[in-house]
């Protein structure tokens, strides 16, 4: 079993980076191109937005080789195949916000048909758990999936950052899943992440292709339907609080940026430039470092979901802490000192060279 898990990730691994440079030729061709026409993007030249294609290709084939002996990754395959369709057309058409919000409702209700969905919560008050009923059943797992789903989507604003944090993410949730014998997800995750991290050398900074919202969107989907399979055997813990614990950072970003926009009375599918990547960007870092920075975060909270897992509250709350306490450092910046200081220091180095 061990060497099966590792063996779906380096397929994964190795067909997501051979196929990625084949995507940087394809993209231009079918009109898969992100040109910088506002101050949101980082980048300053058109590229090519079709990395997405080698993240789908990579993880679904391992899937389909290694784990197609499982009717719901099956049912879970179909929906990323949806999702990414849905997702390469917005690439290409440049669709709606109101209509990929659509889409993405329609590809959460047939997941929740074939049976993927969140059945119970923990009952903190007793012994078990709680059943939920159809309804509640229904719209919590519309929630959580397309919820998650635009998280992945809404991070994607710095180089390497969509993928890079969707691996650790998927890696975190693959071990917490191994340590409790749920092997099933374990290869899942591990597909989803090699396919993440073969995309990843041509995409972290300096990019050479951006993996698109054909990217983002599947990644997103992946996460959200394959966290629901459950990541312990154990019926005592809340039915997605380890994967709630490791996309924190991403959750915590989407949730902010909802009540940003709605006190600011804009469009909640508006994009805007208040997200925690250009927060730090504002704060004069560079998007190496802002990525890496966010990483770091996340891998935190990776950790602390493992703790979790294994019944370590107190270690757990102490990372937690230690990420919100990052946060706030991020989001406090009042008097934008760094760019003071920078700007301090470039004019000094401009006297001394004129000297």
């Amino acid at each position: 079993m061990y060497s099966t898990l590792w063996v779906t990730f380096l397929t994964a691994f190795v067909l997501s980076l051979a196929i990625t440079p084949l995507a940087i030729k394809l993209a231009p061709k079918i009109g898969a191109v992100d040109i910088p026409k506002d101050n949101r993007r980082m980048h300053t030249k058109a590229m090519p937005r079709f990395g997405g294609l080698a993240i789908f290709v990579g993880s679904t084939i391992a899937m389909l080789i290694f784990l197609r002996f499982d009717s719901r990754i099956m049912s879970i395959i179909v929906g990323g195949v949806l999702i990414y369709i849905l997702g390469i057309t917005d690439d290409i058409r440049h669709l709606s916000p109101k209509v990929k919000f659509i889409g993405e409702v329609v590809v959460a209700v047939v997941m929740y048909i074939n049976g993927v969905r969140i059945e119970f919560l923990t009952n903190f008050f007793g012994e078990g758990n709680s059943q939920l009923g159809g309804v509640l059943c229904f719209v919590i797992t519309l929630m959580w999936i397309v919820g998650i789903t635009n998280t992945i989507n809404l991070i994607d604003g710095l180089d390497g950052l969509a993928a890079g944090t969707a691996a650790i993410i998927s890696l975190c949730i693959a071990y917490a899943a191994y340590i409790h014998g749920t092997y099933l997800t374990t290869g899942a995750m591990l597909a989803v992440a090699g396919g993440a991290l073969g995309f990843l050398p041509f995409n972290f900074y300096p990019a050479k292709i951006f993996m698109g919202d054909g990217g983002s969107l599947y990644l997103g989907f992946m996460l959200s339907s394959l966290s629901v399979l459950g990541t312990v055997k154990s019926a005592t813990l809340f039915a997605v609080i380890i994967p709630v614990l490791v996309l924190g950072v991403p959750i915590f970003d989407t949730f902010f940026a909802i009540i940003r926009r709605w006190i600011n009375k804009r469009p909640i599918m508006e994009a805007d430039r208040g997200h925690l990547h250009h927060r730090l960007m504002n704060l004069g870092y560079g998007q190496r470092r802002a990525t890496l920075m966010l990483y770091g975060i996340t891998g935190i909270m990776g950790v602390a979901a493992v703790l979790f897992s294994r019944d370590l509250y107190v270690e757990c709350a102490g990372l937690a802490a230690i990420t919100l306490m990052y946060i706030y450092i991020f989001l406090t910046d009042a008097q934008h000192t760094v760019p003071k200081i920078k700007e301090e220091q470039e004019e000094k180095k401009e006297k001394e060279e004129i000297e």
